[in-house]
């Protein structure tokens, strides 16, 4: 008998015989009607090559097109089973607009007549079947014929594993680690809390550091033993990784995404990766990882056009296209769409063990005229310019995340005034745990760049980010963004000579990490690099040769160690009961200072900082109480490339009221420095 072509092949007849063996009468019903309305395919023939299976549940489906499946990565993109004793890859993708789809790579010599899936009767818009002999390892591709004729060749938008760029094919990967980080899992939430020290070291895995000639990035296990040590050294608690999914181009620095299921192959295989990560846990550092839901590229082998359609972003550029990155904005009002986000959000915490996600470009999601002019947008059904789909799936994933990892981290990169980005939704907020602090980071640096005997006209700027504060948990980021695009390097900001330069920016970190918040540093700022960063070069650890690099670097592990030992700097960084003014009206000066407040009311740090070169003997601030006080910390030591004056180390009250206390002390206040001052313990 002759086989039959189109979609009526001898898989379909297969399940026919199946269901009607069963007594699955209903489901023969709809899997007639469906293939009734099927386009036949005369110029591609069908293959019995594909054995029908099937991993998807009727449940699956139900939360896959209600919005609310969040981990899809186990039924969806590929996955090596065992069938009926025949090993090999079940692929399941979704293409709802195609005519057919069928399997092509590296097994059958990237034929597109070899290895066809069948279409579900469901209407999901699922492709699926069973290959049996397709191994781990091997590359593949959808080809994906469109209903107006067009051959497709896409890679798997679930694949775990991809060629090494520019090659763009999947790989079927059944690799597996064996974490050893339990002790960090199981108490993780001692380092993620509010209420915790998270001193944050941002890093691109390819650029921080590189070997041969500085022509080639460390792997994932070499990172492993480098970068854990450094950090560990260092005394940071986490470390934030710029994206590492999968991405074509390597000055996107990872926000062009083409595999969101997959660590980019650049630096090593799946596992690889997951070995950075546990060795990062068990040396007590955390991991968060960033995340882009915002826009993808347009990579013919990527999520564009994946079936001929906009299917996973908006037809209408006033909506599907980002005008600033140049790429297509994910569709957030279709559910499909939304469950592959979530899933994604999940696979991550899931399957990699992050200990959280700092979300890119939220913003930019929330607003429909962002980066826009008028006539460039569409309002929303009420006529206003929020993105309310965008909205809604941040809550969700948000709400989902904290419930499947209480101890999780979800950060927000998110620039404007929009209310309770890190307020729970319940609340009616967004949800997010923690919110990139742009007010503070802009400020800063503008104020910093000032000459010293300018800053008496700029004071508003060193003092307004505590007017708000604590309106949202907010993290101080001095982050990549900041040191790019001819902005310079942070040391570069800094005026005057050589040693204003390194003394203002030892004043930035003092001030930085004695301030409520949590913070972030981008690589190279540790030890002042002083050229801008770029990803084809390592940074230049050459520069820490020098002495006045030394000493930034000694002063970096100096807040560290501080921050985390002092209760009063992080307990309540984001409550306003953790903050008091001495002091904020020095104009003339240009000195604050300042009361950080922890558990009890004598646990307590006093911060003052001097913003001018000039030495200010006898200098006297009021004391929250009276007794025997400690100098703990001074930024202007001789060992961090200070000038080396050096106030008492040990300070008595003095009933003389001062700054509206009733007792205050007398120092030497150091040039451009930062003080910390704590009571002494008896």
């Amino acid at each position: 008998m002759k086989a039959p072509t189109g979609y009526a092949s001898w898989g379909f007849y297969f399940i026919v015989y199946k269901l009607f063996k069963r007594s699955h009468y209903s489901e023969l019903r709809m899997l007639v009607k469906y293939a009734t309305f099927r386009p036949t395919l005369p110029t591609i023939s069908m293959s019995n090559s594909v054995i029908p299976h099937s991993l998807l549940s009727d449940l699956d489906i139900h939360l896959f097109r209600s919005g609310h499946h969040y981990k899809l990565y186990e039924k969806l993109g590929s996955h090596v089973i065992e069938v009926d004793g025949r090993k090999g890859t079940y692929f399941a993708v979704w293409a709802p607009d195609a005519q057919a789809v069928s399997v092509i790579g590296s097994f059958n010599g990237w034929n597109i007549n070899s290895h066809h899936l069948g279409a579900r009767w469901d209407s999901s818009g699922i492709w699926e079947g069973f290959i049996p002999g397709i191994e781990h390892g091997s590359l593949y591709k959808y080809m994906v014929l469109s209903k107006n004729g067009t051959v497709l060749e896409k890679g798997d938008p679930f694949a775990r594993y991809w060629e090494i760029p520019p090659n763009t094919a999947s790989i079927v990967w059944d690799g597996e680690h064996t974490w050893k980080d339990k002790n960090w899992m199981d108490t993780r939430h001692q380092y993620n809390g509010l209420d915790k020290p998270v001193s944050v070291y941002e890093v691109h895995l390819g650029s921080w550091r590189k070997k041969h000639g500085n022509t080639e990035s460390l792997s994932y296990r070499e990172l492993a033993v480098d970068l854990v040590a450094y950090v560990k050294e260092m005394g940071f608690t986490h470390v934030e990784m710029m994206p590492v999914m999968e991405h074509p181009y390597f000055p996107s620095w990872g926000y062009q995404i083409t595999g969101y299921f997959a660590p980019t192959s650049r630096f090593g295989a799946p596992e690889d990766f997951a070995f950075l990560v546990d060795a990062l846990h068990q040396a007590g550092i955390g991991v968060i990882l960033d995340w882009v839901p915002s826009h993808f590229p347009e990579d013919a082998h990527g999520l564009a056009q994946f079936d001929g359609t906009h299917l996973y972003d908006h037809a209408d550029s006033r909506l599907g296209y980002h005008p600033d990155w140049k790429s297509r904005i994910f569709n957030y009002g279709r559910n499909e769409v939304r469950s592959f986000l979530l899933s994604n959000a999940m696979y991550w915490m899931d399957q990699y063990h992050a200990d959280g996600l700092r979300v890119d470009a939220v913003a930019s999601m929330l607003y429909l005229d962002y980066s826009r002019n008028d006539g460039e947008w569409i309002p929303n059904v009420y006529g206003g310019r929020e993105n309310l789909e965008a909205v809604s799936l941040l809550k969700e994933v948000n709400e989902a995340i904290y419930s499947e990892f209480p101890s999780a981290m979800m950060i927000a990169e998110e620039s404007t005034s929009w209310p309770g980005v890190s307020r729970p939704t319940y609340a009616g907020g967004l949800g997010f745990g923690q919110k990139w602090m742009m007010g503070w980071m802009n400020d800063t640096l503008a104020y910093f760049k000032h000459d010293p005997i300018n800053r008496k006209y700029h004071h508003n700027e060193i003092t307004f980010s505590l007017v708000y504060a604590f309106t949202e948990n907010f993290m101080m980021p001095l982050s990549h963004d900041e040191v790019v695009h001819g902005k310079g390097s942070l040391i570069a900001k800094m005026p005057g000579d050589a040693w204003q330069k390194f003394a203002n920016l030892r004043l930035l970190y003092g001030y930085m990490f004695t301030h409520p918040g949590s913070k972030l540093l981008f690589m190279g700022g540790e030890f002042a690099q002083t050229s801008e960063w770029s990803i084809e070069h390592g940074l230049d650890w050459a520069s820490l040769e020098y002495g006045n690099h030394q000493g930034i670097q000694a002063w970096v592990k100096e807040v560290n160690r501080l921050y985390k030992e002092l209760p009063a700097l992080y307990v309540h960084q984001f409550d306003g009961q953790g903050f008091e003014w001495i002091d904020m009206g020095d104009v003339q000066g240009s000195t604050l200072s300042y009361i950080r407040k922890g558990h009890s009311p004598d646990e307590v740090a006093l911060v003052i900082c001097n913003f001018t070169p000039v030495v200010r003997g006898d200098f006297r601030v009021g004391l929250p109480f009276a007794g025997e006080w400690e100098l703990v910390a001074n930024s202007d030591e001789l060992r961090f490339g200070g000038s080396g004056v050096e106030p008492n180390s040990l300070l008595n009250s003095e009933e003389v009221p001062w700054h509206g206390r009733s007792v205050s002390t007398t120092l030497t206040l150091p040039p451009l420095a930062t003080l910390v001052i704590v009571p002494k313990l008896r």
